[in-house]
Formats: C-alpha cells, structure tokens, sequence
C-alpha cells in the first residue's frame, strides 16, 4: 500500500501533467466527422493542437472560440455562436465537441444555456451533436478531462434500446494507444462479439492517407453508434478512469458494465478474456492460447533480468498502475512513482509512496534507479541522471509511431517484456552478460538432448 503525497510547491516545474481541456479534446478526436470546440483564448487550443500534432503527426481539427479581454468581461455567447455556425457552414460535422477553459471558467460562462439559445435561434442545428464538457484548466488532469469528455457523450447522446445479446460497449481509457484499441477490437471480435467502441482513435488516429480531405476528423465512433450502446448486452471500461462514464451509462440505459483497470500482464489478460469467453459462450482460439504461451515463455526468459531493479515511473493514475503492476510483477521495485491527478488505484500501487507533482519531483526521486519510464518531457532528466529511459504515455514527440506501440494482450505484454528486458540487458557490464546462465525451462536440462526423467 502506498502513501499518496501531493507537491506543495508553489508553481510546477518541468510539468508532468496536461490540463482538462486537452484530454476533453482529444477523446471528441475519436468520434467521426467531429469538430473539437476549445472555449477560450486561441492560446489555449494552439498548445493543445500542437502537442498532438507532434505526437500523432497528422493533421489535427480543433478550433477556438478566441476569446479575448472585452469578450471575456462581457461573456462567451456571441463568440461561441459565432463559432459553432461557422464550423457547421464550413465543416458540416455530426458533431460539435465544446470543451471549457479556465479562462470562461472563471467568467462564469453558463455555457449549456448559451447552447439552448443557440440552438433556439438556429433551428438548422437540430442535426447536429452539441456536445459541452466543463473542463478548468486549473483543476485534474488529462484523464480526468478524457473521462468528463466521455461522460457527457454518454449524457448527451445515448438512450435505452432493444438489447443485442451480440453486441457490446467499449469506453477505452486516455492511456491506451491507437495499437492498444486495435488489439481489444481484434480480440472482442475473435469471439464473435460486434463492439461498439468510443472514443475510437484507431479509427481516426492511426496514421492513415485518406481518399478524400475532410476538415473534420475522418474514422472513429459515430454518432449512430454511439446512440445504439443502449442495446449493448454490456459495457467494458478499460481503466478506472471510464467508471463515471460505464456508470453514467447504466444508469441512462441499464447496461451493465464490467471495469478491467488494465490489460498489460498476464493475469489481467487472462481475466478479460475468460470473460470474453463465458459472455459469448465461445472457447478462447487457439491463436491467443498460443501467444499466452508465448508470453509466459517471455516472462521466464526475461526474468533474470527484471528481477531486483529499481524502477521510476511518471504518468498519468491509469498508466501509471498498468506499467507499475506489470513491473511488479515482473520482479521489479517501484522505486519512484509520480503522477497528475488523484485516483482510487494509487494507494494500490506496490510502493511505499505516489506523489501528485512534476518532473522535478520524479528527478529527485529517481537518482540511484535502473530504469525511468515517462513520457518525451523527462528525457533531459534521464540525461542528467545517466540512467536508462522508456518513452511512455503522452506527449512522445522525439519518436515515430508513439500511436502504434502496443502493451495490452498477450502479444503487447510479450513485446513489452522484450524492450524493456533488452534495456537492462544493454545496461549490464560486459562480464554479466557472458557468463548469465542459461534459463531452465520446465523440468529439462537445456544443455541436454533428451529431458530429464
């Protein structure tokens, strides 16, 4: 059981954390021809879209509102309907995704009246989602933001329907990658099951050329599918992130839902898929059956190396528990582990302390580890300290393919068990590697040409 510790400095220094508002915008990024809508300063949606520009390196749709210092005193309402009718005219999306800042927070802005006078005035919206997330810059995290943003989606959009025993929701949290949310569907789907997955950002992230230019995302869930969950036979939330949104959905509709806090380690996958399995009455194929093997075969080999070492991660709570456990697991010490935002699962965490604070804090107590892993922004601290670094999380902007790293499911386990083992290996002086022994598997000798009896 860990102590939970918040920074009680008086600014951040070298921050670990992105705001709210972010992580709002890039959960209305995995929606189908949608139009992410920053409420306040062009400042605010210009960080936001230029940080995910450099970490998905793809053109990103978000537009602001543009509040400034007369329109800030006098409130958002002619800003904000000038806004939503110029992306409609322009754009024509399914849905407008409005997300608040701590700039219209602090005016005030009653911005679910401004939407019910809009759309009295412009009865031509009445086919459009309007979609508004109150998001403060100045309180949480990116997954608290990611979180809100998919709770009033679910609020806004989604209704009791007929049930299909076949079919089932999906609400991904912020710490998987579009990689990790094409693994899920492939497994989900191996089974027989239609999932219904939002936010998608394989759909609309994943690095393809399209046909055609949209000026609105192009691929992830769409509005339909999103109003059809009601019917789901269940709803799967992936990181205790997504609890509010699968409980605000069971609420609405009665489906009920089932919380995996990760799919990273063998156990985890295990669980998931037994309860793939007894909710489709289907046996696990034997592809997966093979890449467990496969893992557990990766695990043995690699634990030589795992075993002992001091670890320092820094990421968001879900991200966070998924690496640390699987870490754990694996043999190693949590030496050092600093995250954004308060969760439930961090006094779970198998260390001794989790501090909410900044870089600064993970450097400190990172000194005299073997391993750090977070995300591009802790590189100079991996530099100065001499110790290995694993990029993980978000922003990952001095790499390609940060989207398509896969951790979930036996294969990303598997992989992830090799990159990282293979880090400590390159670490080891020279003699340790010659004269490692090698693995004994089962009851065999390797060094023999028949088994023991």
């Amino acid at each position: 059981m860990a102590t939970v510790t918040t920074s009680k400095k008086s600014c951040a220094v070298n921050p670990l954390k992105m705001s709210q508002p972010v992580g709002a915008a890039l959960a209305f990024l995995g929606l189908d021809k949608c139009m992410p809508l920053m409420h306040g300063s062009q400042g605010c949606t210009a960080f936001g879209l230029v940080l995910f520009v450099r970490h998905f390196r793809e053109t990103i749709p978000l537009q602001t509102t543009a509040m400034n210092e007369v329109t800030t005193i006098l409130g958002g309402m002619d800003n904000l309907e000038q806004a939503i009718m110029n992306i409609y005219n322009r754009a024509g999306p399914d849905i407008i995704g409005i997300c608040s800042t701590g700039l219209t927070e602090t005016k005030g802005d009653d911005v679910d009246g401004f939407l019910k006078l809009i759309r009295q005035k412009h009865p031509e919206l009445k086919d459009t989602a309007l979609v508004y997330v109150s998001t403060p810059d100045y309180q949480g995290a990116f997954q608290d933001g990611w979180s809100k943003a998919v709770t009033a989606l679910v609020k806004s959009l989604c209704e009791p329907a007929p049930r299909t025993v076949w079919q089932v929701n999906v609400l991904p949290g912020s710490h998987l990658t579009v990689a990790d949310i094409e693994e899920v569907r492939e497994i989900i789907e191996s089974f027989g099951l239609y999932p219904i997955i939002a936010p998608d950002l394989s759909g609309s992230l994943d690095g393809h050329i399209p046909e055609n230019f949209l000026p609105t995302t192009l691929g992830g869930a769409k509005v339909a599918q999103i109003k059809q969950m009601g019917g789901s036979a269940v709803t799967i939330a992936l990181g205790e992130q997504m609890r509010p949104a699968a409980e605000a959905l069971e609420s609405r509709t009665g489906v009920p839902y089932r919380l995996f806090d990760r799919l990273t380690g063998l156990q985890a996958n295990d669980d998931f898929l037994a309860f793939l399995s007894a909710l489709s009455a289907t046996p696990v194929a034997s592809k997966y059956r093979r890449q467990r093997s496969q893992l557990v075969d990766a695990m043995l080999d690699g634990h030589f190396f795992f075993g002992g070492k001091k670890v320092a991660l820094g990421a968001e709570p879900d991200l966070l528990w998924q690496t640390g456990m699987w870490l754990a697991e694996m043999g190693c010490e949590i030496a050092a582990a600093v995250t954004t935002t308060h969760s439930p699962l961090l006094e779970k965490l198998p260390c001794a302390e989790v501090v909410i604070g900044d870089l600064e804090d993970f450097e400190a107590r990172a000194s005299g580890c073997d391993l750090m892993i977070t995300h591009s922004h802790g590189r100079q601290a991996a530099q100065r300290l001499g110790i290995p670094f694993v990029k993980m999380g978000l922003p990952l902007f001095d790499c390609l393919g940060a989207a398509h790293r896969l951790s979930v499911g036996y294969r990303g386990t598997r992989d992830l068990v090799f990159e990282v083992g293979n880090l400590f290996i390159a670490n080891l002086p020279e003699h340790h590697v010659d004269s490692w022994p090698l693995p004994h598997k089962g009851d065999s000798d390797p060094l023999r040409a028949t088994p023991s009896p």
